[in-house]
């Protein structure tokens, strides 16, 4: 599949870990049934806490991988249990936490994804998972069609 930056974006080389390098590798398989998220969300976070892989930014962390898991148990798998969340997350001393959610679905646009501080999707009940995401890491990617997210913290 085609990456979903525009040739203006900066290409992605910023989440690119050494991997000999790395403090803390970690990867988890998750269905696509909601009950699924919350263990998955709380064993990592417990492995980057005794790792002291992103000290003082655990929370925004955690929040931000409910919200990326969530996103691709809801509308990647469409709530199939049948279907699988991949999600990998290293951290290293230089580039510091960088954790990337794969799921299996057709992928979106996301620059299509409505701001929701304005106008009338201030009332929505949904749609404000990516931009919390935005706002509490520090560099996020999309890639392969919107069906993987890259997120790091430094």
């Amino acid at each position: 599949m085609e990456d979903s930056s525009s040739s203006s974006e900066q290409p992605p080389q910023s989440c690119d870990f050494d991997a000999g390098k790395l403090d803390l590798k970690l990867s988890v398989t998750l269905s696509g049934d909601r009950d699924a998220i919350d263990p998955v969300v709380r064993s990592v976070m417990k492995v980057v806490r005794e790792m002291k892989c992103a000290e003082g930014h655990e929370d925004d962390i955690e929040l931000a991988l409910t919200e990326a898991l969530a996103n691709a148990v809801v509308h990647g798998a469409k709530s199939d249990p049948s279907k699988v969340i991949e999600c990998d997350v290293a951290c290293d001393e230089q580039r510091g936490m960088l954790i990337v959610v794969r799921d299996p679905g057709s992928g979106f646009d996301p620059a299509q994804i409505a701001n929701p501080c304005h106008g009338e999707n201030i009332y929505s009940n949904h749609g404000r998972g990516i931009y919390l995401i935005n706002q509490l890491m520090d560099d996020v990617q999309f890639h392969k069609n919107g069906t993987e997210i890259h997120m790091r913290k430094k």
